[in-house]
């Protein structure tokens, strides 16, 4: 079993910034991807961001430009730097990674999500 826990998330002014961090724990030998995705309500979930072990990422293109990924592989934790924030970006914002577990069992697992609220 791998646990996901995300904080940082809250209310933010329209073009402020906020940082949402994630930290795995549990049965873990290696992860392959770790992000974020986001769900609006009323809206189907959305990719935000993910990062792979060698840094490489995916990037939605709603966020392009203003939210940045980081990995620190030694914490099993990513980072979300979220700049220049707009209301349309008000979501439940979920942290997602895959990888290996002790026994080399795959895992996919997701957090259970923290609440971004952009408004003035």
């Amino acid at each position: 079993q791998v646990q996901l826990v995300e904080s940082g998330g809250g209310l933010v002014e329209p073009g402020g910034s906020l940082r949402l961090s994630c930290a795995a724990s549990g049965s873990i030998f290696s992860i392959n991807s770790m992000g974020w995705y986001r769900q609006a309500l009323g809206k189907q979930r959305e990719l935000v961001i993910t990062i792979l072990s060698d840094g490489r990422t995916h990037i939605g293109n709603s966020v392009k430009g203003r939210f940045t990924i980081s990995r620190d592989n030694a914490k099993n934790t990513v980072y979300l730097q979220m700049n220049n924030l707009e209301p349309e970006d008000t979501a439940v914002y979920y942290c997602t990674a895959d990888g290996l577990g002790y026994r080399r069992e795959p895992f996919d697992s997701w957090g259970r999500g923290t609440q971004v609220t952009v408004s003035s």
